[in-house]
């Protein structure tokens, strides 16, 4: 066999024990040499089994301390500090059993000093030179493949990013840039900060950059939001790194490259919450959720079997929806005690079924239509669902104990101007009214438009963005609030825990978005320009659609929280005997499909409640004067 066959076949790690042993015979036979030439009048001498000892015990101690699970290819200070461990461990351990052996005949004491110096230098000598040999060949690549990227934030994750980038034949770090002063002129891992953040342009070009990466996994929303102006400004693509609280819910890897996401520009500053209260809310209890294959609701599902639920019953209308989060649930909680319920919320013997079986502690009513032009033209349907269903809903929360019902209800639901908006009014009215006759805490939280939901405005975008355009917005000043899926069921999670009984909650989202602005955003993040490449058309305001969106009614006296961005509004009474008799009627009227009948009720239950032209009745205004029982 060949010398080249041999050393083929002689597998990594046999190869670096093989190594570290002549290392260590090595160190101890020049140990004990630079004793004697110190002492020149005596003679080197060796005991029988002096090697053998000095081999087995220094093996055996390099296995204990795991020295042969390291690579050398990924070599670092840890790696310094188990060889240090290992060689000081081995020179008491061969010192014991030379003593042991024979009382360390001809084994001068020094020798024992000297020997775990020469052995640290001699193992971690070659570990380091063969890794910097590695990493600089991936230097030296200049293939057409390489990539010179600059590297936007010299931070710590900056620093771990264009360490893994070294491995990575497909890219080259050429720089940083960054805004703190004590960086000037720094070197990190061998690249120099090259500049600030407002000198990204110039930077970039005078360097040559092909890609800007941006590795700001902590930055706020406004920050984002100027770096990546920055980065349209130099005319070259960027991607970036996970933001931190994607990598901590493990929907995303510390240092992955990926685009930059829509949600990284519009989320706001992460809201603190008090977890603690959560998971005393949430953990060990039996919760059923509603809608919970849509969006929000399965979201929902995700966080409430993450934070240690007993159980978790899911009721959802569409089979594939059903299907998709209960097999997702399944896969990923195991041990999680899961029931999945094919019906609509409205379906009274079902809903009551499925309180009886599963006896739910807390409830997430999530389950709602939501399609503004959609319904406007569908009252009845929208009635059913969203007003009715809520009510179904909500009474068997009361009838079976349950100890507190989260109701998920939108900013349109504030001085409503669409059918949508109206229904889920009145759901809020009929949750919020009911609590006073019923142990059971009902609340409500409000948000706005959820980013990426099924229905929204982004995705829209994305698919008339894929197709060339043009992105159709409805009025070139209309703006909205906008929230992320997981940040919209954190908000609901701690509405369980922080309500005492007949509230509406709220975050404090921030500034509005212009959908204008929205639009352009998306179409430069797709690497277009808008207007001139992807345009842009205005189609006029829909039945029922706000210019703008609020959280709170004036006459509900919102107040602040223990929580910074959490705002609580007072609810307004209604009389109880009033709301049950519209109610009744109202579902008298859904029964028979008279939605004439269903909009006075509707106008009696929501006096301010304007309807669009298409869908107001004559006698519109002689209800509201002939009901002014409920003041909205």
């Amino acid at each position: 066999m060949s010398l080249r066959k041999l050393v083929g076949f002689i597998h990594p790690r046999v190869a670096v024990v093989i190594h570290d042993l002549a290392m260590t015979a090595l160190a101890w036979w020049i140990a004990k040499l630079l004793r004697y030439t110190l002492a020149p009048d005596q003679l080197v001498s060796y005991q029988l089994l002096e090697f053998p000892i000095v081999l087995l015990v220094q093996g055996l101690i390099f296995r204990w301390t795991g020295l042969y699970r390291s690579v050398w290819r990924f070599a670092s200070l840890p790696d310094l500090w188990n060889i240090l461990r290992a060689v000081m461990t081995g020179a008491v351990a061969i010192g014991l059993a030379l003593f042991l052996y024979d009382r360390l005949q001809g084994v001068p004491r020094a020798t024992l000093f000297l020997y775990p110096g020469l052995l640290a230098v001699l193992l971690g000598g070659p570990r380091l030179v063969y890794r910097y040999w590695k990493d600089s060949r991936n230097d030296l690549l200049q293939n057409q493949a390489v990539k010179r990227v600059l590297i936007v934030g010299a931070d710590r994750a900056g620093e771990v990013l264009s360490r893994d980038l070294r491995r990575d034949n497909r890219y080259l770090v050429v720089g940083f840039v960054d805004d703190k002063n004590s960086l000037r002129g720094a070197s990190i891992n061998g690249h120099p900060v090259l500049g600030r953040l407002d000198q990204l342009s110039e930077v970039a070009h005078s360097a040559a950059v092909d890609m800007v990466l941006i590795a700001l996994p902590s930055a706020s929303t406004s920050v984002m939001r100027q770096v990546v102006a920055l980065c349209d400004a130099t005319g070259l693509p960027y991607r970036t790194v996970p933001r931190l609280e994607d990598v901590v819910a493990g929907r995303a890897q510390f240092n992955q490259i990926k685009e930059v996401a829509i949600e990284d520009l519009l989320g706001r500053d992460a809201v603190e919450l008090d977890w603690t209260a959560i998971r005393e809310t949430l953990s060990g209890r039996r919760v059923l959720i509603t809608g919970g294959g849509g969006s929000i609701g399965s979201e929902l599902c995700r966080q409430v079997a993450r934070l240690g639920a007993q159980s978790l019953t899911v009721v959802e209308q569409s089979e594939y929806n059903l299907y998709r989060i209960t097999q997702e649930l399944r896969a990923d909680f195991p041990e999680l005690i899961l029931e999945d319920i094919l019906a609509n919320c409205g379906d009274e013997p079902a809903m009551r079924k499925a309180f009886a079986q599963a006896r739910p502690q807390v409830v997430f009513h999530a389950a709602a239509y939501k399609h503004v032009p959609m319904l406007q033209g569908q009252l009845r349907s929208a009635f059913r669902n969203n007003v009715l269903g809520t009510r179904t809903i909500a009474d068997a929360a009361h009838e079976f104990g349950v100890e507190c019902f989260v109701l998920i209800s939108t900013d349109k639901a504030v001085n409503p101007t669409s059918v949508m908006g109206a229904c889920k009014r009145v759901a809020e009215i009929y949750c919020q009214n009911l609590d006073a006759h019923a142990r059971t805490r009902f609340m409500t939280v409000r948000f706005g438009n959820v980013l990426d939901s099924a229905g929204s405005v982004v995705p829209l975008f994305r698919r008339q963005i894929q197709a060339g355009g043009p992105v159709t917005v409805t009025h070139p000043e209309i703006s909205r609030y906008f929230m992320t899926i997981p940040e919209a069921c954190q908000l609901i999670l701690q509405t369980a825990s922080l309500g005492k009984g007949g509230e509406i909650f709220a975050l404090d989202m921030g500034e509005p978005v212009k959908i204008r602005d929205l639009a352009e955003q998306m179409i430069r993040l797709a690497g277009k320009k808008p207007g001139s490449e992807i345009p842009i058309v205005y189609t006029g305001l829909r039945s029922g659609e706000k210019l703008f969106e609020e959280l709170f009614h004036p006459l509900e006296n919102y107040s602040a929280t223990e929580h910074a961005k959490i705002f609580l509004a007072q609810h307004r009474e209604v009389s109880w005997d009033l709301l049950q008799a519209l109610l009744h009627k109202a579902a008298e009227a859904v029964d028979v499909f008279d939605e004439e009948e269903l909009r006075r009720c509707v106008s009696s239950l929501l006096p301010s409640f304007r309807w669009s032209e298409s869908a107001q009745p004559d006698n519109v205004v002689s209800i509201r004067r002939a009901n002014p029982e409920i003041k909205e």
